[in-house]
């Protein structure tokens, strides 16, 4: 009969330990404290919950099983959780409004639960403000709230009078009582230490998101803007783009003017991809500015930026880069290409790309030199310089865009403004891709010279 009792008592306590259960972890995953608490003072925070726990408290009561005057129920976990989230007036008030309910039910043990009950959330909240990180750990939350059941049973010994009635109810619930509630406080406490690592995760998703779409905002703002105004000259078009295979990449281009009749064009990928990339980009995209602008020879300033970026490169980062210089007038074109790509160049609709001795990747090893590079560019050439994240496009077959294609794209397109034909490849991409995720960044900068052309 005893264990028949004491069976019944553990389910029934159970099941009113798992119906707070489930309504604490929907609180504590769906912000609806959150709406309540945002932007409220403290001692707001603490009346709610306050109140949120007592009433656990009181639907702990209402589900309680009587034994001889008593109510047997999970009462204490709302106090306790109250103490320990928001601290020992918190409990306090869940500990008083869950023992107001159970004092007017009545029963032999009313007023000494009430007693028991408001000082285990004073005595949790006291605890978890001090020892906060030990409490959270389920081991040490099941130890805690099985002491302050021992208390609870010792309060009733104590105030219950005759003696032997309060012995006899103790040692018939003694058991289920402090198991039941140690249990149900220690698994609150996973939920809730869950429920608050999820959310520092996802604050810190959210601010790592909101950090990379101003960087992506910056490293945008570093790039050339072609407007009307600019580049600005008669017979010289120009057009761009950049698409990042991530917030911000490695990927740049830029074009400024050396003098009035001269006009640079440069192209970099950087090895890697995110914020590291980003900004080894923008060191390397300055310094090669500086350089050329400074350096009368091209083959010179590009060496004098390789040692530069190579004297400052503790992330052992390197960069390929292919840079020209343009005279406006005679259609003389410099440049120097450190391991990067060849460029496109179309003439009487006619494709092809450029040959020529390629040089060592930018920051890869001091002291490298670099060939300079001459042609003259005829009256409507144009050239397109772009990153490996173009021919190397795959498609879900893993096969590249490649070359090719990329030449393909440009056949008898000398009619085509540079803008148009970066539009043509990018459509050839998509369609040669069919959806397949980009895995790298494609960048591409088209210019056209001569008299053919029309400034933009």
């Amino acid at each position: 009969m005893v264990i028949g009792m004491i069976g019944d008592m553990f389910s029934k306590m159970i099941g009113t330990l798992a119906v707070i259960l489930v309504v604490s972890a929907f609180i504590g995953g769906s912000d609806v404290m959150s709406k309540f608490t945002v932007n409220e003072k403290k001692w707001k925070i603490i009346i709610i919950t306050g109140l949120l726990g007592g009433i656990f408290g009181i639907y702990g009561n209402i589900s309680g099983f009587e034994l001889n005057g008593a109510v047997v129920s999970v009462r204490d976990i709302g106090p306790m959780l109250a103490g320990f989230t928001a601290g020992p007036i918190s409990g306090l008030i869940a500990g008083a409004v869950a023992g107001i309910h159970r004092l007017m039910m009545g029963g032999i043990t009313a007023k000494a639960c009430v007693v028991a009950t408001c000082c285990i959330g004073v005595i949790c909240g006291a605890i978890s403000m001090k020892w906060r990180k030990i409490v959270s750990k389920p081991l040490f939350a099941f130890l805690l709230s099985a002491a302050m059941e021992a208390f609870h049973l010792c309060v009733v010994l104590i105030m219950v009078k005759p003696f032997e009635t309060a012995l006899d109810i103790v040692k018939a619930i003694a058991v289920p009582f402090i198991l039941t509630n140690a249990a149900g406080f220690a698994m609150m406490i996973a939920i809730i230490t869950y429920t608050e690592k999820q959310r520092a995760l996802t604050s810190e998703k959210s601010r790592l998101q909101s950090e990379l779409e101003t960087a992506s905002v910056i490293q945008h703002s570093l790039l050339p803007l072609i407007t009307e105004n600019y580049p600005g000259r008669e017979g010289l078009s120009v057009g761009a783009s950049m698409e990042a295979a991530k917030e911000v990449g490695g990927d740049f281009y830029d074009f400024f003017f050396v003098d009035s009749n001269r006009i640079a064009f440069l192209i970099g990928d950087v090895s890697g991809k995110g914020i590291p990339a980003a900004m080894f980009m923008a060191s390397s995209k300055i310094t090669l500015q500086n350089c050329i602008r400074d350096i009368p020879e091209l083959s010179a300033a590009v060496a004098t930026a390789n040692n530069s970026l190579c004297a400052r490169n503790e992330a052992d980062m390197f960069v390929t880069i292919w840079v020209g210089v343009l005279n406006l007038t005679s259609g003389e074109l410099k440049f120097v290409s450190a391991g990067h790509n060849p460029p496109v160049l179309l003439r009487n609709g006619n494709a092809e790309l450029m040959k020529f001795k390629n040089g060592f990747v930018l920051a890869g090893m001091q002291g490298a030199k670099y060939r300079e590079n001459v042609i003259t560019l005829e009256k409507g050439d144009t050239l397109c310089l772009y990153t490996d994240g173009v021919t190397e496009a795959e498609d879900k077959e893993h096969n590249l865009f490649g070359e090719e294609r990329l030449i393909k794209c440009f056949e008898n397109g000398s009619g085509k403004t540079p803008d148009e034909l970066i539009e043509g490849v990018k459509n050839s991409i998509d369609d040669f891709i069919k959806g397949n995720s980009q895995f790298d960044d494609m960048t591409m900068l088209c210019f056209k010279w001569g008299d053919e052309a029309k400034a933009e």
